[in-house]
């Protein structure tokens, strides 16, 4: 990686234009980020569904089995807590209740969820495209859940 913006961008629209390009922050959680571009090149995301939209919370997914028991085979992160507030458009680790088990499970905030900060690690923003996380269909999980149809890094 150089100076240059390090984005990921998630087709949420099966390539009907839906696109939410988030900014990476590698500078806030350099290992979260390394795994995240990792798994998006491999395609790792590409069909996995939100398997849990709150509204006025959060839109979760990552899990390949659609269930948010599971995640990728690779091992559990370290956690890489920092202090980036949990604000709209915040893309953020899950995890269980151990610090160090986020794997491939993300979150997009859709408001300021601040009584999160400084126990997930923060490593993107959502930069354009977040009316198509707030489109999302919701529910834990939702009765047929929106998708990433693509997810790239550029």
């Amino acid at each position: 990686m150089s100076g240059d913006k390090l984005t990921l961008t998630l087709d949420c629209g099966d390539g009907k234009g839906g696109d939410v390009v988030i900014k990476l922050r590698p500078d806030l959680a350099p290992g979260h980020v390394a795994r995240i571009t990792e798994l998006a090149k491999d395609g790792f995301y590409d069909g996995v569904v939100f398997h849990r939209v709150i509204p006025g919370f959060m839109a979760q997914g990552g899990d390949p089995t659609g269930t948010g028991m599971s995640g990728s085979d690779k091992p559990d992160l370290k956690a890489e807590f920092n202090a980036e507030p949990h604000t709209r458009g915040t893309c953020s680790m899950a995890r269980s209740q151990m610090p160090d088990s986020a794997n491939s499970q993300f979150f997009i905030c859709f408001d300021d969820s601040h009584f999160l900060d400084g126990q997930y690690t923060v490593w993107g923003q959502v930069e354009s495209g977040m009316e198509h996380v707030d489109a999302l269909p919701k529910g834990e999980p939702p009765r047929e859940p929106g998708k990433i149809a693509n997810a790239s890094v550029s």
